[in-house]
């Protein structure tokens, strides 16, 4: 199924006629008055405030909030928006590739601390509840696990640059038949770190030629770089900063649970260095997940990838510039969006707790309209929504002084 980028509306060009609030002589698009062009606003007269329905435009959508005119207050919510203008911005697809290590260590039973109940079995399950989570609709993923199951080409790129399963849209069941079946067969030794992530980066930049988006690297494992001839974790590094601009790499490290086996050896650090790959990828921290306690293993590493999950899908828009005549004046914008024949108008909440939220950047200097995580999900779920930011006559936002 081919998905429709996802669209970001902004005030940024006046559509139809520049009005100024000045004062009490100035006069908003008002009494259901329309305008045309590149887009439009119409006041709803005297009713309340609400994403309008698409009326007498030739383009773009209108925005249609609050009622009244200026010189006598407007509504409760403020006033009309006096004025504004629609460009259309693309808020790319979201596309998660996971390179998933499954060697030995993973929970292969040779030592006490390769427990598969204590590693494989949190872990996957995180990972399936992720992929196959409804929260997770608006994104696509992919999964290739590493090392590969032959020898003879396990230090090959080439043997990475096809997923196990290919991008798919979520929620999805495939990530674990996938998985399953990889249970089923003989655990795979050596942890081949940098070629598997060539290769999916490789993936990555044949798959985007014709699918344009935001893509991201997810690095799962539990060991050290080894098995291969230049393999140390400075190759792996060097690897993802040559793709961090384009393609960031975010990295779960699995720790060794704390046990140790019948000569007193304790459990190694396998883990400690993916701090490096992580900054290397562009994403400063790797989340690195305890073992020991399944339950705890499971809620750590679900957390990790839902924070990786809010990042990806960050819906950030530039604070439009304000109409000719008119000063930008913080606490005067209105912020909506609409899908298909459904508007929604967005609330300001700094917390995001409330539903349909959103908020600047940094209050004090606003330069960005952020949509909060929940109420960007819902704009990425439709696969073409438009967000339109307009501007009041009056003070709509309560902002902290």
């Amino acid at each position: 199924m081919t998905r429709t980028p996802f669209q970001l509306v902004s005030s940024l060009a006046l559509a139809g006629s520049l009005l100024a609030c000045t004062g009490n002589d100035a006069t908003p698009i008002g009494d259901g008055a329309t305008t045309s062009g590149a887009g439009g606003v119409a006041a709803a007269g005297s009713g309340g405030s609400s994403i309008g329905a698409n009326q007498g435009t030739d383009a773009g959508p209108v925005l249609s909030i609050g009622g009244g005119n200026h010189g006598d207050g407007g509504d409760e919510s403020g006033g009309p928006v006096c004025a504004t203008v629609t460009s259309a911005a693309t808020l790319e697809p979201v596309y998660l590739a996971f390179a998933f290590d499954v060697s030995g260590s993973m929970g292969k039973g040779d030592h006490p601390w390769h427990d598969a109940s204590l590693k494989w079995d949190p872990v996957v399950a995180a990972t399936r509840g992720f992929l196959e989570d409804q929260a997770s609709t608006g994104l696509l993923a992919s999964l290739t696990a590493f090392p590969s199951p032959d020898e003879d080409d396990r230090c090959e790129a080439s043997t990475y640059a096809t997923p196990d399963v290919a991008m798919v849209e979520l929620p999805s069941s495939s990530f674990g038949d996938a998985l399953a079946a990889i249970r089923k067969d003989d655990w795979r030794g050596g942890t081949p770190t940098r070629v598997a992530v060539q290769g999916v980066l490789d993936y990555i930049r044949g798959f985007r030629v014709e699918h344009p988006g935001h893509y991201a690297l997810v690095l799962v494992t539990d060991g050290y770089p080894q098995g291969c001839d230049d393999d140390g974790i400075d190759a792996v590094q060097e690897v993802v900063r040559d793709a961090a601009s384009e393609v960031p790499t975010y990295v779960i490290g699995v720790k060794n649970p704390p046990l140790v086996d019948s000569d007193g050896n304790a459990a190694p650090d396998t883990v400690s260095n993916l701090a490096r790959v992580a900054d290397a990828g562009g994403t400063d921290s790797a989340f690195i997940i305890d073992t020991g306690d399944p339950d705890k293993t499971l809620a750590d590493f679900r957390s990790a990838i839902d924070e990786i999950r809010g990042v990806a899908l960050a819906c950030n828009v530039d604070v439009p510039k304000a109409p000719d005549g008119r000063v930008f004046e913080k606490d005067q914008v209105v912020v909506g969006y609409e899908s298909g024949a459904a508007q929604t108008q967005l609330v300001y909440d700094e917390s995001c707790t409330a539903d349909g939220a959103w908020h600047y950047d940094d209050v004090a200097a606003p330069s960005q309209v952020v949509l909060c995580p929940a109420t960007c999900s819902a704009v990425q779920s439709g696969f073409e929504a438009t967000l339109q930011v307009g501007f009041t006559c009056e003070p709509v936002i309560n902002l902290p002084r």
